[in-house]
């Protein structure tokens, strides 16, 4: 929705953004994302969305800050798309669920649980969430050629930070500790707060996305008393996030030549 020109939450206008846009979360990871592009330059701040632009193998890209959770993210996606986006990869932390995935590991997201209420708005439950093929494969590929350690699968998406670490003190401690016992056992693994909404919002504007997640650590690697490493340091993953873009970007070139 433009207001005197600009979008009125993301405050940026046509023009100011590439068709790639990488979306993490935090403000402040933009800048340091954007300083693996070239003639990277600050475009725009206001709210928690922060906007840098620049190009990777010619091809302009930028980085835009979505927040935290479904509804910013959904906000963030609708007015990119309108400045002229059309492919979006989620640069983001999580804790894994299932016992394979440790800290300093990336999982590439193939599907997403809708434990959420933003994709509610957009489509029934019954729609699966679920990334562009082709951006998750240029994320799996490209991680995996940075030499990191990737999964590929389905991750848990919800609106609780806390209904996921205090489920015991909530008042509907019975259902949140019975549908993470679901996700254990349907092996979901990893939880983060915003791949639900972003696939389905982008597959109902019709816009390509994929998700990649840094995992910090296993809660359940811990309570199963099995070693796990704490790993926040997500550097890596971004370095390898930027590796598997460019290979998007060279394989959208072929497959469009």
């Amino acid at each position: 929705m433009f207001v005197d020109g600009k979008q009125m939450h993301i405050a940026l206008k046509k023009g100011d953004v590439g068709r790639y846009v990488i979306v993490p979360g935090d403000p402040g990871r933009c800048e340091k994302i954007a300083k693996y592009f070239d003639d990277a330059h600050f475009v725009a701040s206001n709210r928690e969305f922060t906007t840098w632009t620049g190009t990777l193998l010619g091809e302009k890209v930028s980085v835009c800050s979505t927040g935290i959770g479904g509804p910013s993210t959904a906000i963030a996606i609708e007015e990119l798309v309108e400045c002229g986006a059309d492919t979006f990869i989620r640069l983001g932390t999580s804790g894994g669920i299932d016992l394979s995935v440790q800290g300093g590991d990336v999982v590439v997201a193939t599907g997403a649980v809708r434990q959420e209420g933003t994709s509610r708005e957009y489509m029934p439950l019954e729609y699966p969430a679920v990334p562009d093929f082709d951006v998750a494969l240029a994320l799996r590929d490209g991680i995996r050629a940075a030499g990191l350690k990737v999964h590929t699968g389905v991750v848990q998406a919800k609106d609780s930070f806390y209904g996921q670490h205090r489920p015991a003190v909530m008042p509907i401690a019975p259902k949140l500790e019975y549908q993470w016992d679901a996700w254990k056992k349907g092996g979901v693994l990893c939880s983060e707060m915003e791949s639900a909404a972003l696939f389905t919002v982008c597959n109902y504007l019709r816009v390509r996305s994929g998700a990649a997640f840094h995992v910090i650590w296993n809660q359940e690697r811990r309570d199963a008393g099995i070693d796990d490493v704490h790993a926040p340091d997500m550097e890596p993953t971004l370095k390898a996030v930027i590796e598997a873009l460019k290979l998007l970007i060279q394989r959208d070139r072929e497959a469009w030549a």
